[in-house]
Formats: C-alpha cells, structure tokens, sequence
C-alpha cells in the first residue's frame, strides 16, 4: 500500500512539472533577436552564438522586450566570462532609459559575478532593488530599498546561474540555483518590459522562458511607459550614422562628449534626413558657458544660458537636462524634463540631416529619434 502510495505522489510531482514546464514559451529563440528591442547600445553589444544570447559589455546599456509583462515568472541561465563583470535584468522597465543615465525606471535583478566582491552596500549573490524614480519595500534590507540575499548561491565565472524571477502583483522575488534568496513588495511600477543589462562584462544567457500569470487591472500609476516610438541614435562605440570632418566629438560609452575647445567648425551632421518627428536627447553642460545648437527638420534651438526661449530653462552646469524636440504640421514644440518651453509655435520646416554645433564642452546621451507620420 505504501509503494501504491508512494508511485502515485511521485505521477502526480511528475505531472505538476510537466504541466508548470507547459505553461512556459521561450523568451529567446536561440537563433536572432526576435521579440526583442536594442535599447542605447551598438549592433555588435548583444549577438547570437551556439544558442547563447551574448553580450559583449559594450557600451553601458540595455536590450528590452519588445512587450510589456504584468504578472509573470522568469526563468533563465547566465555566466559571466569576465571576472568582476557587472550586468542585470530589469524588470517592469519603462521603453527606453531615464534622463542622465544609461539605464531604466525599474527594478534591477542584479547579476554580479563573485570576484566583484561583497559589502555593506552590495552583494554578488542577487540582490534586487529600485532604481532612477522607482520604490520598493525590501525583505532583508540594510537600512535602505535594497533587498539583500538571505544566502550566497552564485557561482563563479564561468560556471553557470540559474535565476527563477517571480514577480506578482508588485512583488519581485528571486531564486538562485534552485532556492530563493531574495524579496522586495509594494513596487511602484507593476507592469513593464523586461530589460537585459551591459554594463563592461561579457556575458552569456541561455534558456530564457517566460510564464504568464493572470492580474488585476492597474491603475496608470503603477504601469511603466509604453513603447512611444523612439530608436536610438548612438551607438555608444562609434560615430555610425553620423557625420563629421572634426575630432572634437568622442564617443566615451553612453555618452557622447565634445572637447572643451570645442566650437562653430565643430558640426555632427546625421547621415539620415527628417521631415518631422521628434528628437529626444540629455544634455549636460560641462562649464557654464558651453553650449549646443540644435537643428532638427529646418528648424534650430539654441541651447545657451543667453537664450530666453529655451536655454534659460537648462539646469546649471553639471545637470543633466532631458531636451525633447518635436516638428509637426509646421509646428515646434519642445520640452525640458516634461516641461513644455515652447507649444505649437509655427515655424519654417524643411527636410534635413539632425545638425550639432557645440559651444565649448558638453556630454550628450539618450539620443533618440521618433520618425513623424
């Protein structure tokens, strides 16, 4: 009786996972990029090899889904080949990344490999906190929103991690090599994409699947942005799509730099010509007499402390300010960190090439580019 008994627990463990197994599809085919979008990073960061997802590090930035996920369970397996490599998995990301930074409104997975050693403030065995505007109420915390690991699971470089992602509801949860160690509840975002991180390391994911659980509707607040339409414009490795005579424009990672001696003769000419559309893009002024000029669709802002229309409203030097240009209809419209500055004034539009003029030393970075209709 307790063999019969111990045979039909072992049908019914056998037929749970088969029916768990069944509800997952796979979130990357192994073979190209399909269902997923390169967010601020190069052709050659995210590549396909031997049914791996590889990424090479460079620049800083993220691969996202190509649709949001509200309640799901992620399951996926990844090493680094680098030792101290950094990298992570983002989840309930907003489209693209937030002003200033290379990275999403999110909640980070971290993915750290071990050499990268562990302090008060971090851990390389999965923690998981929120990042640029986003909270969280951590399980194991230290004082702040990170929620740190209960156990240290990780494997070294280049053995490989298994990661079982639960998130439900506002709460994120993390198993790591078959146990969980990590928590975090009351997320501020609850529906979002899923982002994999660069950040230096070169790493390698595989048998990355996805299962889909009911929720609630949401209310707005708590559902990250949804895919408006922008692309990126720089590679964050080199000048591709652009064009220039002078040596004053340096790419340096996600961002792009201009010299301090930087000036008039100094222009960077899109190789791609707009008619209408927007161009979105973080500024930050390394003195306080740098300055950029913009043209976009025939028409041309002037970013300078003396402008009254629209550089008087930039942040000090230092700050990073998110500029968002739009022509349409004859037009203008322009926003600095959501705040509109100009609203439908008529202008003079003619197809055209995006032009740089730089005015001394400023850094550049989420450029992106929403084609009109």
């Amino acid at each position: 009786m307790r063999a019969l008994l111990f045979v039909s627990l072992c049908m019914v463990c056998v037929a749970t996972a088969a029916a768990d197994d069944a509800a997952f599809r796979p979130l990357f085919n192994g073979v190209d990029l399909s269902g997923w979008v390169p967010v601020n990073t190069a052709p050659s960061t995210w590549t396909v090899s031997d049914g791996m997802l590889v990424c090479s590090g460079k620049p800083t930035g993220e691969l996202r889904t190509d649709r949001m996920y509200q309640n799901f369970i992620l399951e996926l397996e990844w090493r680094h080949l680098v030792p101290r490599g950094n990298a992570g998995v983002f989840v309930w990301a907003d489209d693209i990344t937030a002003r200033g930074v290379p990275f999403h409104r999110s909640i980070e997975v971290q993915v750290l490999e071990n050499a990268y050693g562990n302090t008060e403030s971090h851990t390389t065995h999965g923690d998981i906190f929120p990042i640029h505007g986003t909270t969280m109420k951590p399980e194991n915390g230290h004082g702040g929103m990170r929620a740190f690991p209960t156990e240290w699971r990780s494997n070294p470089s280049p053995e490989w991690n298994h990661y079982r992602i639960e998130c439900i509801d506002g709460s994120v949860s993390l198993a790591v090599n078959g146990k969980v160690v990590t928590r975090g509840h009351e997320c501020s975002l609850r529906k979002g994409y899923i982002c994999l991180e660069s950040e230096g390391g070169v790493v390698n994911y595989r048998n990355l699947r996805i299962q889909e659980l009911p929720g609630e509707p949401l209310e707005d607040q708590y559902v990250a942005i949804a895919d408006r339409g922008y692309r990126s414009l720089y590679t964050g490795v080199d000048l591709s799509g652009w064009q220039t005579e002078s040596t004053a424009w340096q790419p340096a990672d996600w961002v792009l730099r201009t010299t301090d001696e930087a000036g008039k003769d100094d222009v960077l000419i899109s190789e791609r010509s707009q008619a209408g559309g927007s161009l979105m893009f973080d500024l930050r002024r390394r003195e306080s007499g740098a300055a950029v000029q913009v043209e976009f669709c025939g028409v041309t802002i002037e970013l300078t402390a003396q402008d009254s229309e629209v550089g008087s409203k930039l942040s000090p030097q230092g700050q990073w300010d998110r500029l968002e240009m739009t022509v349409a209809a004859g037009h203008l419209s322009v926003a600095i960190n959501d705040q509109l500055v100009i609203v439908n004034k008529p202008v003079t539009t003619a197809a055209g090439p995006i032009r740089l003029t730089p005015g001394g030393g400023v850094d550049l970075a989420g450029l992106y580019l929403r084609v009109g209709e």
